[in-house]
């Protein structure tokens, strides 16, 4: 497990660099912590990092969002916080994006955990006054 701890967004971009240099094999990023902790904010940094060019938002509305690396590699981002039960997870074809061998962000995963594996890269994000720990699993 790894560490940090952040107070500013600039300090993200050395958590984005440690993830994008240690743990890019794992593919599948499962992103956890409470409303406003910082996923989005740390997956656009990490996006960042692996050159992609498209405006990265948080795709709650829509579930997943797509974008291309600069090498042409695909990412899909999902967020499951309006998503009520596995079932439209299901639904969006969710095991097409996961066999795909192409990075795929989760935010909010609980609500597929069982989906999920030991091998996917586990992020936790937790709010401790004006400080984020994250911690890499």
């Amino acid at each position: 497990m790894s560490s940090f701890s952040v107070t500013n967004e600039n300090e993200l971009d050395k958590v984005a660099e440690f993830i994008c240099k240690h743990h890019l094999h794992h593919k599948i990023f499962l992103f956890y912590g409470e409303v406003g902790a910082g996923k989005t904010t740390l997956i656009k940094k990490i996006c960042k990092y692996l050159k992609i060019e498209d405006n990265v938002t948080s795709p709650t509305f829509s579930i997943v969002n797509k974008y291309i690396c600069a090498n042409n590699d695909l990412i899909s981002h999902f967020d499951f916080y309006r998503v009520e039960n596995i079932n439209e997870v299901y639904n969006i074809g969710v095991y097409e994006y996961l066999d795909s061998s192409k990075f795929c962000f989760f935010e909010w995963p609980e609500v597929a955990d069982k989906i999920f594996t030991e091998k996917n890269l586990k992020i936790f994000i937790r709010v401790n006054n004006s400080e984020r720990i994250i911690n890499i699993v």
